[in-house]
């Protein structure tokens, strides 16, 4: 039952991960890719939506409020760009309603 309601968690991390391989390899506001930048984005995008996908298919809730923590500095950092780098934001919020959800419709459970 709580797949349903971290499914936004799900979207959210998937479209994370094609951001960051967009912003590190296919970046259309710089030509180059610095090692340093591109781990650092790793640990700070990456992780935390495989985290996000971990919690989907464990139904663990406390994992989707993790991601969102984990995430958070760099996609508010994110959030204040003009590019389409601004949905790293959106997709870090998307964290946080599922986790809500998932709460949510956990406590309808029980």
């Amino acid at each position: 039952m709580l797949k349903k309601s971290s499914f936004l968690g799900l979207v959210a991390a998937t479209i994370s991960i094609g951001l960051w391989l967009l912003l590190n390899f296919f970046n259309p506001y710089s030509n180059e890719t610095n090692n340093g930048t591109t781990l650092i984005s790793l640990c700070m995008i990456v992780l935390p939506a495989i985290t996000a996908i971990i919690s989907y298919f464990t139904s663990r809730k406390l994992l989707m409020l993790i991601a969102f923590i984990w995430s958070l500095p760099l996609s508010l950092y994110m959030l204040m760009t003009p590019g389409i780098f601004l949905l790293f934001g959106i997709t870090s919020f998307c964290y946080l309603f599922s986790y809500i959800l998932m709460r949510k419709k956990q406590g309808l459970l029980e």
